[in-house]
């Protein structure tokens, strides 16, 4: 797994169980497959720019934000 993706991963996890929203219920309000959200969360598929501004809606959070939960996710360069 890319480090991008897993970081990614880790941030949408976390941001989804933090607001109690369920798989489904994330992929309802963003307008997405609850398997296409499981394979994020696994970091198996890389989102689009498109696709992350539909899950910061459906989070309620904006870009920056959820830009920031990635960076936070991302460990330092050599680990």
């Amino acid at each position: 797994m890319k480090s991008s993706n897993a970081s990614f991963a880790k941030a949408l996890r976390r941001l989804r169980k933090e607001r109690h929203v369920s798989q489904e219920a994330l992929a309802f309000e963003a307008g997405l497959d609850r398997t296409y959200i499981s394979l994020l969360e696994l970091g198996r598929r890389s989102p689009t720019l498109d696709t992350m501004s539909a899950i910061a809606c459906a989070l309620n959070i904006s870009l920056i934000d959820l830009a920031e939960a990635i960076q936070a996710s991302t460990p330092p360069p050599g680990e």
